[in-house]
């Protein structure tokens, strides 16, 4: 066929009657006519658009397509909180060895050590150890006051501020506060260092440092130390730490008036009745003194 363009006009009846006589001469005209014959008898398909349409929804919906999974940032932050808290808690449970322990006001605590040795702790002290290198090295850190039964070992050390209690079997009382120190040896031998000189004490004797001055004192007979029975005991003590140690077994603040805090105490407080501990302390003195709630002043008798 020379005339496709031409021929596909004529089956559209675009052609001009000379267009088409033209046409017939250019190509055989029995080809033509069966061309025409045929076109006619075809028909192009009858569709059924909204039957196509729903069986077209109808595939898609039973295609299986691939889950494309959007990132979701809510869950990722929940992951990476996971994270952390795994990584911290593996720190502490494989690097952070150093154990603590703290009481607070009017408060004691009983402590068990790695090797058995027991441990009290007064009010408002606090005590750290490593427990990775306890089985080496028996070293333990104190701020306030602490009575200690050791297992026999290793030498046992007590750290604190002031000075350091070396002991390898024994029963001894360690009190450590601001411009105080002062050790008890209840049994076996204790080594204390002060200043870089080292003292032996034997059961019955006090070891005791006030404003940096070492102090003689007496022999004692007890068993153990007055404030595990709820008692505070001051053999020549200052006023001034009378006054702390009030403070640390109860809620309150004291001040003074007119009173010389370096003067010296003996005797004992109770923890438990707060008024009668202050008329242990005040009546000896011969001072007196008056409450407003929390705060309490203590006051000469000629100041009234």
């Amino acid at each position: 066929m020379k005339n496709e363009k031409d021929i596909l006009k004529w089956f559209n009846n675009e052609l001009s009657p000379k267009e088409i006589e033209d046409l017939k001469q250019t190509e055989n005209l029995e080809t033509l006519d069966k061309i025409a014959h045929y076109a006619s008898q075809m028909q192009a398909p009858q569709v059924d658009v909204q039957k196509a349409l729903e069986e077209f929804k109808t595939r898609k919906l039973n295609k299986k397509e691939t889950k494309v999974k959007s990132l979701n940032l809510s869950t990722f932050y929940k992951v990476a909180a996971v994270l952390v808290v795994m990584l911290t808690s593996s720190y502490f449970l494989f690097f952070n060895t150093v154990k603590s322990f703290e009481t607070e006001i009017a408060q004691t605590e009983t402590l068990l050590l790695p090797d058995n040795s027991e441990v009290i702790l007064n009010a408002q002290s606090k005590l750290t150890y490593n427990k990775k290198n306890w089985k080496n090295k028996r070293d333990l850190n104190l701020d306030g006051e602490a009575f200690f039964k050791v297992s026999k070992g290793q030498k046992f050390s007590v750290i604190t501020d002031a000075g350091v209690v070396h002991v390898l079997g024994t029963q001894f009382n360690v009190k450590e506060r601001d411009n105080y120190f002062e050790v008890h040896c209840y049994e076996g031998l204790v080594s204390v260092t002060f200043n870089n000189e080292t003292i032996k004490l034997p059961p019955g004797k006090t070891f005791r440092v006030i404003n940096n001055s070492v102090e003689i004192n007496d022999d004692f007979s007890a068993n153990s130390p007055s404030w595990m029975q709820k008692e505070s005991s001051f053999a020549k003590v200052p006023l001034v730490q009378v006054i702390d140690e009030l403070q640390r077994q109860y809620d309150i603040k004291i001040s003074t008036e007119n009173v010389d805090t370096t003067q010296l105490f003996t005797g004992t407080f109770t923890h438990s009745d707060k008024n009668i501990a202050l008329q242990s302390v005040t009546i000896p003195l011969k001072l007196s003194y008056k409450i407003d709630g929390k705060k309490v002043v203590f006051y000469n008798y000629e100041g009234q």
